[in-house]
């Protein structure tokens, strides 16, 4: 099974793709999304749709994860993240992947069994999980291939290898 893990962000959307089989989690690609600095939002937000269209294409994910907000006090940026996650919901909607969501805490208890671990923490379980031989740079495709696993882990605990 392929993955498409998403941590959506309007700057800076990363990504991870991993291959998932028996219990066993390889990286294929990771990465960020970047947006133009200085331009329209909505020039934003049609760069972040096509660089998933591209994406999808490329890699051709039997499921898409992405990670759900989480409350913030800056409610300028979370109105920014959340219009992005709309685009990547409906991108992904469109392409023939299954596409699921995580709350940052299912992510954490995922990876660590614990809800409120620290980004280094998750950081090293990534890498972990993964095989890798140092944590992926950067974070925001650290973060993605943090949601990716989530799912294969959360799909192998419900016996849907599907996913």
């Amino acid at each position: 099974m392929i993955i498409l893990g998403i941590d959506p962000g309007y700057a800076t959307l990363g990504y991870g793709v991993i291959r998932s089989e028996k219990g066993r989690h390889t990286a294929v690609a990771y990465g960020t999304i970047e947006t133009p600095k200085g331009e329209r939002f909505p020039a934003r937000l049609k760069v972040a749709a096509e660089q998933m269209e591209i994406l999808i294409e490329k890699y051709k994910p039997d499921a898409i994860a992405v990670e759900e907000l989480f409350f913030s006090t800056n409610q300028k940026t979370v109105i920014l993240v959340a219009e992005v996650r709309g685009v990547i919901l409906l991108v992904s909607e469109r392409s023939n992947a299954r596409l699921y969501e995580y709350t940052p805490l299912q992510i954490k208890q995922a990876l660590t069994g614990y809800g409120r671990a620290e980004k280094k923490q998750m950081q090293e379980m990534v890498k972990l999980f993964l095989g890798l031989s140092k944590i992926p740079k950067p974070d925001d495709a650290a973060d993605a291939l943090a949601v990716a696993i989530t799912h294969a882990q959360t799909n192998t605990a419900l016996g849907d290898f599907r996913a």
